[in-house]
């Protein structure tokens, strides 16, 4: 596939690192729940597989996935790495044996959890790490991470990590962030009916900073919108495609990384680079989320 069908490429600001805007997620690829190993080990390499095939050259991941399965599944399906593919990885954040989500914060825990990536990617160096908030629910939250910041900018300058991002976090602690090291993507909960980031892209579009949507499909409770259902009809595709698609229009910034685990779901995925919105249609798209305040 190429690289105009994947969205075109976007260089990661100060890096030798550059990607399609059209990447995966791999969240999905672990069991029910993100917890143990899927049910079908081989059918989720060969997702991987057809995705760097088709040219995706950007996968997020972290090790707290199942947890340590999906990078697991990650090594399996394609180490030796191809030259030119970008993991994405993040700390923050433990599974416990009760199979909830816990912060792992501490200093140690940071360390701990970069070898944890390390080791089971297969990697002496890991591309780009992000540092997640654990707010609640799938929001930020309010406080100072320059500790945690400084842990991971000291694991760079061991070389344990090339370049450091955040996830769930807001203007102020990017701000934080980027007083101690340079910052070259933030990953937050974006998406058509979801935007209270909007400020924040254009502001880090101007720093030439990746803006990484997590949830682009709507997450645990998928985009529902009779306008979104009304393009996708008129233009002969899907409501999920078309959701991607004004994603990618937004701003040259957004990198998208939906996640499946199904090889149908995963061509549908990467084919909504391939999609035109007319300006008439774009605003249309637009006013999804004035609908979504409405109705909550």
């Amino acid at each position: 596939m190429s690289e105009s069908k994947l969205g075109g490429r976007f260089p990661f600001r100060g890096t030798s690192l550059a990607v399609h805007r059209i990447g995966y997620g791999a969240m999905q690829l672990a069991g029910p729940g993100v917890w143990g190993p899927p049910k079908d080990p081989n059918g989720a390499v060969a997702v991987l597989r057809e995705a760097v095939a088709a040219g995706v050259n950007h996968i997020d991941t972290s090790d707290y996935y199942g947890p340590h399965v999906t990078n697991q599944i990650i090594r399996q399906a394609l180490h030796p790495y191809p030259a030119g593919l970008v993991i994405v990885t993040k700390l923050g954040g433990r599974r416990p044996p009760d199979k909830s989500w816990q912060p792992a914060i501490s200093p140690a825990e940071l360390t701990a959890g970069v070898h944890d990536n390390l080791r089971n990617l297969g990697l002496d160096t890991l591309d780009i790490v992000n540092y997640r908030v654990m707010g609640s629910g799938h929001g930020p939250a309010d406080g100072s991470i320059a500790e945690q910041v400084t842990v991971l900018a000291d694991l760079r300058r061991q070389g344990l990590i090339r370049h450091i991002g955040l996830s769930n976090i807001t203007a102020a602690q990017l701000a934080e962030a980027q007083a101690i090291t340079e910052i070259v993507c933030v990953q937050n909960n974006y998406n058509l009916a979801h935007r209270h980031d909007d400020a924040l892209i254009d502001d880090l579009a101007r720093q030439g900073i990746a803006y990484v949507p997590f949830f682009p499909l709507g997450g645990f409770t998928p985009l529902q919108s009779s306008t979104l259902s009304d393009v996708a009809g008129r233009l002969g595709t899907t409501p999920m495609q078309v959701a991607l698609a004004w994603l990618l229009h937004r701003s040259p910034n957004i990198l998208l990384i939906p996640g499946t685990s199904s090889l149908a779901h995963l061509r549908e995925n990467l084919a909504a680079g391939q999609l035109p919105l007319s300006s008439e249609t774009l605003a249309e798209l637009d006013g999804i989320a004035a609908e979504a305040a409405v109705e909550r």
